[in-house]
C-alpha cells in the first residue's frame, strides 16, 4: 500500500511541476516535497517494501561487525538509510557541485565579457543559420565536455545573441536536442555512456563509430523540421551600460573564455587521471581560474573589481535550479532503491521479448525517469557482450530519449532553470521535434546495423539474463557509477 503511496506522490508531483506556471508552485518547492516525502515514505513502510533477504550479505556482516546484532526492522532501517540513502546523497552530491561549479565557471567568463569573443564573430542574423550553426557547435561540444555543461555554456551563450525571448527559448530547446544527442556518441558526453563504459559494456572506439550517424541524425531531423518555419533574422540584445562602464580590455575576455574553456575539457582529463569524481575536477578548474581572476582584478577600477568578484558572481547563480534538481533526484532515488525500477526492467525484458525495443521503451522512458538509475538497472539486469548491439543501442536511446520532454535530462533541468523554461511550452514547441528525431536517429541505428554489423551484432533478439537475486540494482548503480556522475 505505501509502495503505490510512493508511486502516486511520484507521479502527482512530476504533474504538479509540468503545471508550474498554471498552478503558481514552484517546481523547486514541488521536487523538494516529492523528494523527501517518498524517502519518508518509504522507511515508514519499510518492513512491507524492502525484504529483508534483499539485503546483501556483504552489509549485514559489515553492520554486524561494527554494532550489537539488530531485530530485522533495525537491520532494514540501517541498510535503507546507510546503504542506500547516504550512497544515493553522495551520488546527488556529485552532480550537484559538477553543476555549482559549471554555473560559476560560465558566470564568471560572462562577467569578464568572455563569451563577447564568439559572439562578435557570429555575423549571421538569419534564424535559419544561427540555429543549423549553434546546434553543431553545440553538438561536437557536448561530445568533449559534456551535455549538461556544454547545454549551460551555449544557453548563457544565447542571452548573447538572441533579444526576442520567445525566439531565444526556442533555440535553447534545440540546443537541448543538440546537447543530448551529442553527448551520445561519446564515452564522456554523457553519464549514461560513462557508465557503461565504466561498466566494460561498451569501448571508446565502438561507440563511437556505432553512434555517431544516428545521433547526427537525431539532431539533423528536428533541425530541417524547424528550418521549414523559421523565417526572418533574429535581434541582438543591446550592451548593458554596466558591461559598457568595465574597464575591461579585450585580452581580459579572451583570456578568461580560454580558461573556462581550458577548465572544462579538463574535467574529464582530471577525472581519467585522477579516477576522483567528476566534480573534483570541475572545483580544480574553479579554484585555478578563481585564482587568477584574484589576481588580475588588482588592475582594474573599483566598479568593475566588484562586478567580477567571484562571490558576486556566486550570488548569479539560480540556486531554484539546484535545489529542483536535488529533489528530483531524491524522489528518483526512492523508485530505484525500492525496487520499482527493478521491476520495471523485469516487466519489459517478459513481456518485449526483442531487445532493441527495450532499449527504444528505456530511452522514452528516460523522459520522465532519470536515465541513470534506468540505465543502471539495465546493467544489472541483462547480460551481453562487451560492444553487443544492445549495450550501443541502449547507449544512444538512454543519452537521446530524455529530449522529449525538458525535465528528461540534466541538459533539459539546466536550460529549465537558466531561461525559465516552462514545461507545457517545451512539449508545444519542442517534444514532437524531439521525438521525430529520436525515432530517426533509433531507425538510421538498427539500418546501419544490417548493413553494416560489427562483430557482436546479431545477438540482439536472444534471450537476456536476468538477475534473480534482486540485490543487484543498486549495487550495480554504486559499483559502476559512484566515481562518475557528473551530469544528468
Amino acid at each position: 500500500m505505501l509502495l503505490t503511496t510512493i508511486i502516486l506522490l511520484f507521479v502527482v508531483g512530476y504533474i504538479v511541476i509540468a503545471l508550474e506556471h498554471p498552478l503558481h508552485i514552484d517546481k523547486a518547492a514541488t521536487a523538494l516535497f516529492i523528494g523527501a516525502a517518498c524517502w519518508a515514505l518509504y522507511l515508514l513502510g519499510i518492513d512491507s517494501i524492502l525484504a529483508p533477504d534483499k539485503i546483501p550479505e556483504t552489509f549485514k556482516m559489515d553492520a554486524a561487525a561494527h554494532g550489537a546484532a539488530m531485530e530485522p526492522h533495525e537491520l532494514l532501517v540501517h541498510y535503507a538509510v546507510h546503504g542506500q540513502f547516504l550512497h544515493l546523497i553522495a551520488e546527488i552530491s556529485y552532480i550537484l557541485f559538477f553543476l555549482l561549479g559549471a554555473m560559476t565557471i560560465v558566470e564568471l567568463v560572462d562577467a569578464y565579457e568572455g563569451f563577447s569573443v564568439i559572439t562578435d564573430r557570429i555575423r549571421t542574423r538569419n534564424k535559419v543559420k544561427l540555429l543549423w550553426t549553434v546546434c553543431f557547435l553545440t553538438f561536437f561540444l557536448s561530445a568533449v565536455l559534456d551535455n549538461l555543461t556544454t547545454t549551460i555554456v551555449m544557453v548563457s551563450l544565447m542571452k548573447k545573441l538572441i533579444k526576442d525571448r520567445q525566439t531565444r527559448l526556442f533555440f535553447c530547446g534545440m540546443i537541448v536536442v543538440a546537447a543530448n544527442a551529442g553527448g551520445a556518441w561519446t564515452v564522456i558526453g554523457d553519464v549514461t555512456t560513462t557508465m557503461l563504459w565504466i561498466g566494460n559494456k561498451i569501448s571508446t572506439v565502438e561507440v563511437m563509430r556505432s553512434l555517431i550517424i544516428p545521433s547526427l541524425c537525431c539532431m539533423i531531423i528536428p533541425l530541417t523540421i524547424a528550418s521549414m518555419f523559421l523565417k526572418g533574422e533574429i535581434e541582438r540584445p543591446p550592451v548593458s551600460d554596466e558591461k559598457a562602464n568595465k574597464t575591461l580590455k579585450p585580452w581580459h575576455s579572451a583570456l578568461f573564455l580560454a580558461l573556462g574553456f581550458c577548465g572544462l575539457v579538463f574535467v574529464p582529463i582530471f577525472k581519467a587521471v585522477t579516477h576522483l569524481p567528476p566534480f573534483m575536477g570541475m572545483m580544480f578548474s574553479l579554484s585555478v581560474i578563481w585564482i587568477i581572476s584574484e589576481i588580475i582584478k588588482h588592475d582594474l577600477d573599483e566598479a568593475t573589481r566588484s562586478s567580477t568578484n567571484v562571490l558576486t558572481v556566486l550570488k548569479k547563480i539560480d540556486t531554484a535550479s539546484i535545489l529542483f534538481f536535488l529533489g528530483i533526484l531524491l524522489a528518483v532515488g526512492t523508485l530505484q532503491s525500492s525496487g520499482v525500477l527493478r521491476t520495471l526492467a523485469a516487466w519489459l525484458s517478459d513481456n518485449v521479448p526483442n531487445m532493441q525495443f527495450v532499449a527504444l521503451t528505456i530511452g522514452l522512458l528516460s523522459a520522465i525517469v532519470d536515465n541513470v538509475p534506468l540505465v543502471a538497472a539495465g546493467i544489472g539486469m541483462y547480460e551481453f557482450p562487451k560492444d553487443d548491439t544492445f549495450w550501443l543501442f541502449l547507449a544512444y536511446c538512454a543519452g537521446t530519449g530524455g529530449s522529449c520532454l525538458i525535465i528528461g535530462s540534466a541538459a533539459g533541468v539546466a536550460a529549465m532553470g537558466l531561461e525559465k523554461i516552462d514545461f507545457v511550452w517545451y512539449v508545444k514547441r519542442i517534444s514532437l521535434w524531439a521525438l521525430v528525431g529520436y525515432l530517426g536517429g533509433a531507425g538510421v541505428f538498427v539500418v546501419q546495423e544490417k548493413i553494416f554489423p560489427h562483430s557482436n551484432a546479431g545477438q540482439e533478439d536472444r534471450p537476456a539474463m536476468v538477475d534473480q537475486h534482486g540485490e543487484g540494482l543498486v549495487d550495480s548503480l554504486l559499483d559502476t557509477h559512484s566515481a562518475d556522475v557528473g551530469s544528468h
